[in-house]
């Protein structure tokens, strides 16, 4: 008597070899999980996280974050990170961006980013004034954990180099209080410390009042050279730019 179980499976093979594109496309996806070098694949298939800089829009404030206004803007804010989130840009956080072309995958945007900052301004009037924001260096983390192990002891050397900082120089004039909501864009010069070096910059920046939150997202071009930063290779990384971005998002709150 035959088995009739055995040539159950047939119709299965006949529908996957009628259709050859299913399976490259499969195999495609799976040697691009192998080449990219840990790189995800979600994030392949949807590229980066979009930039913080003054071309991407007013600075995101998370809906659900309900922060009274104080009585007077004036005096002391401080950078606070436990509002919002950083999956959807709306919560504090600094990092970089730079382009990388890895074996196998092409151009590709590397992105990473760390919660972890602290900082603080003075308001008086329409004027910013005493801008110090420290970075974290060592909790930045991209889609590539690989990349983020590398990064401790080759580019920007976190383990040697655990944090950089940022301090104006000198007071940022708005010109007039913004009103609420309202988003206003000033460049503010100051100093940055990266990798150890400090040399003076200009960031560009945006800031927009919603209650008691003032949020600020900006960037400034990184010329690694600049930093003594040496650009880091891997067997996945076929070369990387020479220069990136630094990006921030700072959420504000009265102190």
């Amino acid at each position: 008597m035959a088995v009739s179980s055995i040539s159950a499976p047939e119709p299965s093979r006949r529908r996957l070899t009628r259709h050859p594109r299913i399976l490259i496309g499969l195999a495609a996806l799976a040697v691009l999980a192998v080449v990219g070098g840990g790189v995800g694949l979600w994030y392949i298939l949807i590229g980066p996280p979009a930039p913080a800089s003054v071309n991407a829009g007013p600075p995101a404030v998370p809906s659900n974050a309900a922060v009274a206004a104080p009585a007077s803007l004036d005096g002391s804010w401080k950078v606070v990170d436990n509002i919002g989130s950083v999956d959807d840009a709306t919560a504090t956080f600094a990092g970089y961006r730079v382009q990388e072309q890895l074996a196998g995958v092409g151009g590709h945007t590397a992105v990473g980013r760390t919660p972890n900052v602290t900082g603080s301004m003075t308001l008086k009037g329409s004027v910013v004034s005493d801008v110090q924001i420290t970075v974290d260096m060592t909790t930045i983390k991209s889609d590539d954990k690989f990349r983020d192990d590398e990064l401790k002891a080759k580019g920007i050397e976190t383990s040697t180099f655990p944090t950089a900082t940022f301090k104006t120089t000198g007071p940022i004039d708005l010109g007039s209080l913004p009103s609420e909501g309202q988003t206003v864009t000033v460049n503010a010069g100051g100093e940055l410390t990266l990798h150890g070096v400090t040399r003076p910059i200009t960031m560009s920046l945006q800031a927009r009042r919603v209650g008691g939150i003032i949020a600020v997202t900006g960037s400034t071009p990184i010329n690694f050279a600049d930093w003594s930063i040496q650009r880091p290779i891997s067997f996945a990384v076929v070369s990387v730019d020479d220069h990136g971005t630094m990006e921030v998002h700072l959420l504000f709150t009265h102190a």
